[in-house]
């Protein structure tokens, strides 16, 4: 993209559009102007010069607008917007990640964000928290902390992308399922669903799962997308906001089963115990996904990125029988309403599925440290782009990692999956242990050594 001086450019569309703005030295009558004017005339003229400002401000910005230049004088090309949003002001300056994700052109350097950026493993987050006195749960329900939170990590690194700082059972929580972090024993939902008569009893009616109900019962969420592009723009972050979501059988899990750590064969029982309820509860959540993350989007979110975090905890015939067609429609409805905001899936624990989303519309699919990067493209095919895997476990200072080996592995990352379609990330999230010397290690070494890699690419 090409920065203009939104004056110089705009003199020049108003001048094509023969639109001038040089003073006229005889008024409209042809007599000659009054060498004096009295007070009230004078009052009049500065109300009169106050309102053609006004309107000549309001001109340039309509020729600003429809040029596509934003209001900092970056021109942007309008094919790049999208086609849901053609303001030039809510598109990222730092788009890479939108054009690696779509792949629709080549990048000039891969780029990167990690998940759980925000939050464990930043002193600041430790600080905030404790300046605010809030849990992590009770400060999802204040848009101010969401923000704060959500810009922590792309302040202290040069990220390609901020992600919304959130917790992926707001869904249960907006469904009237209880859920608690008491510490040290993960997410728990201390009232799981016993059976099908519980579920009908507790879970509201598939018919009021719409807009107005995401408004109304996460309308915070959206509060703290906007209050964060507010943020971005204030602080001159111009990178793009990724929303997200859990993925309906990641969900059902916790409804179902109450926890990651213990009683883990209950989601599984319930696919085969209540098929009929299962596939109901599923269905019910595979609508509110859509909804909640499409209004991310009307808030501002720019790219999306659905997580069946408990993949691990379904087996392969169930996971094509029950969670794969949850999330083919989901990619094949949030696809046909904003073809052009980037849809991201990661199905830890599950890669056996990923040729299989592959082909369901989503732009990137995630892999997580199980899979073999010398397969991973030859398993998508050129269907999508990649992202992922690097091992969380190379940013821990106590393992004997250094500035040095993060180089060298972040480069392995880049040479065995290609610095083009890929968004660099983890295959799992960050725990909390990493250094954010070695975190920032990792981001400039993946910028710096695929720069060098694709200029050289250009040469050959």
């Amino acid at each position: 993209m090409k920065t203009l001086s939104v004056l110089a450019s705009t003199a020049i569309l108003l001048a094509t559009d023969s639109q001038s703005f040089t003073p006229s030295t005889t008024s409209r009558t042809g007599t000659a102007p009054k060498r004096f004017s009295s007070i009230a005339d004078t009052e009049r003229s500065a109300a009169s010069q106050d309102e053609d400002l006004e309107l000549t401000r309001q001109i340039i910005m309509a020729h600003v607008k429809k040029m596509g230049i934003d209001e900092e004088g970056v021109e942007v090309d309008e094919d790049l917007l999208p086609s849901h949003n053609k303001n030039p002001d809510d598109y990222p300056h730092n788009d890479l990640m939108i054009r690696a994700a779509l792949g629709r052109d080549d990048v000039e350097r891969t780029p990167v964000w990690l998940f759980r950026q925000a939050g464990r493993h930043l002193p600041e987050y430790h600080a905030y928290k404790e300046k605010v006195g809030r849990s992590f749960l009770d400060m999802l329900s204040y848009p101010e902390d969401v923000a704060e939170c959500t810009m922590q990590p792309v302040r202290r690194y040069d990220m390609d992308a901020a992600i919304l700082f959130s917790d992926i059972l707001v869904i249960a929580e907006a469904l009237n399922i209880e859920v608690t972090m008491p510490g040290g024993v993960g997410i728990l939902v201390p009232c799981p669903l016993v059976g099908p008569a519980d579920m009908k009893e507790r879970l509201p009616s598939k018919d009021s799962l719409n807009k107005d109900f995401v408004h109304d019962k996460l309308g915070h969420v959206m509060k703290s997308v906007k209050l964060i592009r507010s943020q971005m723009k204030e602080e001159d972050i111009s990178i793009p906001l990724i929303g997200f979501s859990a993925a309906p059988w990641t969900l059902l899990y916790y409804m179902v089963g109450g926890s990651s750590k213990k009683k883990q064969h209950i989601g599984m029982e319930w696919l085969h115990s209540h098929t009929d309820a299962s596939k109901e509860l599923l269905d019910m959540l595979t609508t509110i996904v859509i909804e909640y993350m499409a209004e991310q989007v009307e808030s501002g979110a720019h790219m999306l990125q659905l997580f069946e975090a408990m993949g691990m905890m379904i087996e392969e015939k169930e996971f094509g029988e029950f969670a794969m067609p949850c999330l083919e429609k989901i990619a094949t409805e949030l696809k046909s309403r904003y073809p052009d905001v980037p849809l991201m899936v990661f199905s830890r624990g599950a890669s056996f599925a990923n040729e299989d989303l592959s082909k369901l519309g989503y732009d990137v699919v995630t892999i997580d440290g199980s899979v073999d990067r010398s397969e991973a493209r030859d398993v998508v095919g050129d269907r999508t782009g990649l992202q992922g895997n690097y091992d969380p476990r190379e940013l821990i200072a106590e393992n004997g990692k250094t500035s040095e080996t993060v180089r060298q592995t972040a480069k392995e990352l880049l040479e065995d999956l290609g610095p083009q379609r890929l968004i660099a990330n983890l295959g799992e999230g960050l725990g909390g242990k990493e250094s954010t010397e070695l975190v920032n290690e990792f981001v400039e070494a993946v910028h710096e050594e695929s720069e060098k890699m694709i200029k050289e690419a250009e040469k050959s």
